[in-house]
């Protein structure tokens, strides 16, 4: 996507349907304020995890500034995942996380293998910090060591 309104550099066809999806519909939004309302939007549809406190460090996702953990669960070769974000203010990985839920839910360890990780920039543009970008670029990249463990 790059900015606002624009296409993904890449073919948005070659990602999963739920995650081109996403992609597609962010980026119909040509103004900057209208498609942060819409990941907003996302965020408050953020379903965290149902794993009790206190959370197992080997859960953390290194680097995401929003203190966030995720877990991985099987059924025939097929993942889900749920994630917890403990920054209130952390819309950004919030967003993300239902997208990743929703998005990666269902697939294979190689489907899942194969979301390249420049899926943040299509989804919230290259306008992220870099600590902030590195942390949901590990949230997928969380996503990916745990349904191939």
């Amino acid at each position: 996507m790059g900015q606002f309104g624009g296409r993904a550099d890449r073919e948005v066809s070659s990602l999963p349907p739920k995650l081109a999806e996403v992609v597609d519909m962010l980026a119909m939004f040509t103004d900057r304020n209208e498609k942060i309302q819409a990941i907003i939007s996302i965020a408050e549809s953020f379903q965290g995890t149902r794993n009790p406190k206190p959370y197992d460090e080997s859960h953390r996702v290194p680097g995401c500034e929003s203190e966030v953990y995720a877990w991985a669960e099987s059924e025939e070769g097929r993942w889900h995942f749920e994630f917890a974000v403990e920054n209130p203010q952390g819309l950004s990985a919030m967003a993300f996380g239902a997208i990743l839920q929703d998005g990666l839910d269902g697939l294979t360890k190689n489907e899942i293998s194969e979301v390249p990780d420049e899926l943040i920039y299509d989804i919230f543009g290259r306008e992220l910090s870099m600590g902030k970008s590195m942390g949901l670029i590990n949230m997928l990249q969380m996503c990916k060591r745990l349904s191939s463990a």
